[in-house]
């Protein structure tokens, strides 16, 4: 028995989101059907929505940030059972060696079970999604494609965390992504010194959940580097010990004096704009490490290599390096607990609004959109 629900559909061709009815097939063996409740809209749902562009491609339904209700499950499903409240998150193939030693961001086949150019992970090419009409929809996106009334998910990428009701699903939503790969670049691949000084350039969701990760950390100056004034009050709301607006000073000097005339221990990077990242690299002190987490397709970023010998490091950090077994909800707990104030960054608009939360989020109004259903 399939399930009718109402989706946001990416159209090639088209600028902004379509509803449109949908049929979900029932889950597969290894597969989960989740009601969601909330869907984050993060960067890469516009960077992808862009890319898909041919159009002899169907449409395709995109979000990865979910947050719902299991409704049934695959009959070897064991981790979680009807009725439980989870969050979405990022796919991966447990096989592999990284899958295998507690890096499942670093899966093997990441690219082919997140953003596949078919959107579909099942072994035949189906997505488990079609129109009323029987039309093809595209889907599987980052195992989820949750900006849908219900998704299908992989067991792998659903973490049960015993949410109190629908409002704390829609808080915790953007953990699947955003606020993960924030939080893990620097709780899981920094780890910033007691006394160290951190800078984190670009004050989005994710950039503020680098933020409020280091604000938990030793590190003794916490700097927020963007161009946008309201965003920079907001970090230091959220624990920046300093703040530069790069469009009036030169983040690099600026840096260096805070780091006594070094530069800082570690940086975050997460806009993707490759003159950001050569700021960041150039900001850090000898030994200092940059943490890549932005991108933008297309886009290179190159290191001069006189750069590097002073033992400057860059490392690309995906998804957080999280184990989301034990990282989600270790979120969730920072959540609970006051520590990490999630609810500073989220505006919430019903799946109608989706359009506005799009153009809401590319114009900085609104730093993390969350989607209602």
């Amino acid at each position: 028995m399939t399930t009718t629900t109402t989706a946001a559909l990416a159209i090639p061709g088209e600028e902004k989101y379509t509803l449109r009815d949908i049929v979900v097939d029932d889950p597969r063996p290894h597969e989960v059907l989740v009601r969601v409740v909330a869907a984050g809209l993060c960067h890469t749902d516009a960077t992808y929505k862009e890319a898909w562009a041919d159009p002899s491609l169907p449409p395709l339904v995109l979000g990865h940030e979910g947050a719902g209700v299991v409704e049934a499950v695959g009959e070897r499903v064991t981790g979680v059972r009807p009725g439980d409240r989870v969050l979405l998150t990022f796919n991966s193939c447990g096989e592999c060696a990284a899958c295998r030693t507690g890096h499942p961001a670093y899966c093997a086949r990441f690219t082919d079970l997140n953003t596949s150019p078919t959107g579909s992970v099942r072994a035949d090419g189906s997505s488990g999604l079609t129109g009323v009409d029987g039309s093809p929809i595209a889907g599987a996106f980052f195992g989820q494609s949750s900006l849908s009334g219900h998704a299908i998910a992989q067991e792998r990428n659903v973490v049960p965390i015993g949410a109190a009701d629908d409002e704390e699903l829609a808080l915790l939503a953007p953990l699947g992504c955003g606020i993960q790969t924030g939080a893990g670049a620097v709780l899981n691949e920094l780890r910033p010194e007691p006394g160290s000084a951190v800078a984190v350039f670009g004050t989005g969701a994710v950039g503020l959940g680098a933020l409020m990760a280091a604000r938990l950390t030793g590190a003794s100056r916490i700097v927020a580097v963007d161009i946008v004034p309201s965003r920079l009050d907001l970090a230091r709301e959220l624990g920046a010990t300093d703040v530069i607006n790069s469009a009036e000073a030169d983040p690099v000097a600026r840096l260096r004096e805070i780091g006594d005339g070094a530069g800082v221990q570690a940086a975050v990077e997460t806009s993707g704009v490759p003159q950001v990242q050569a700021q960041a690299l150039e900001s850090l002190a000898p030994r200092g490490v940059l943490g890549l987490i932005g991108v933008r397709l297309g886009a290179e970023f190159s290191v001069p290599a006189l750069s590097l010998l002073s033992g400057r490091r860059v490392h690309g950090i995906v998804e957080g390096d999280s184990d989301i077994v034990t990282f989600l909800p270790a979120l969730v707990g920072l959540v609970r607990s006051g520590r990490m104030p999630l609810g500073r960054l989220i505006r919430q608009y019903p799946l109608e609004r989706i359009n506005d939360a799009a153009r809401d989020a590319h114009s900085g109004v609104t730093v993390k959109p969350v989607v209602r259903f």
